[in-house]
């Protein structure tokens, strides 16, 4: 088990919150971890800060989680870790911080050509393609997310997948 993994279900597990209500999260919010962990790193570009971001993003998740509104959990989780992302993006970018090579993405059958390709999109359409494309949400999913319409995620997919085949060189391509 990773350290986020293994936060995700510290947090879950011990927090002094009603047996209930732990359960309650547990169930709804363990399932997204990967796809957290996944979004955080590729907005973030380093493991330690994408698993930090994760747990803060859990911790917050578990506090509001009784408040929440109605719906899927998977959005409004990713929601709560794009905020926490976006917030430590800002202070690293500060900082200056290198990226780490993209050979530390999670691999989930991807090809590690095109996930160092979406690693280095810009951010807006770095995180369309993640959630869509690797975390097989759908566009209105993505929308409550990113808090846009529908439309300006297809756009932003459609710009990705552009930059994408722009930039794509298979290896067995003739010189």
């Amino acid at each position: 088990m990773t350290r986020y993994q293994t936060a995700g279900h510290h947090i879950a597990g011990h927090h002094k919150a009603s047996g209930e209500r732990t359960r309650r999260f547990q169930d709804a919010a363990l399932p997204c971890l990967d796809d957290a962990y996944r979004l955080a790193y590729f907005l973030l570009r380093n493991r330690t800060d994408a698993e930090n971001a994760v747990e803060e993003c859990y911790r917050r998740a578990l506090h509001h989680f009784e408040g929440r509104r109605g719906g899927a959990v998977r959005p409004w989780l990713l929601s709560i870790l794009r905020s926490v992302c976006y917030a430590q993006f800002a202070r690293l970018a500060e900082q200056e911080t290198p990226a780490e090579p993209g050979s530390e993405i999670p691999d989930h059958g991807e090809g590690t050509a095109i996930r160092q390709l979406v690693y280095w999109l810009p951010a807006p359409l770095r995180e369309a393609m993640v959630m869509r494309e690797f975390n097989d949400m759908s566009y209105r999913e993505i929308a409550d997310v990113v808090g846009v319409p529908p439309g300006t995620v297809m756009s932003r997919l459609a710009q990705a997948r552009e930059l994408l085949l722009t930039r794509w060189q298979p290896s067995d391509k003739p010189a």
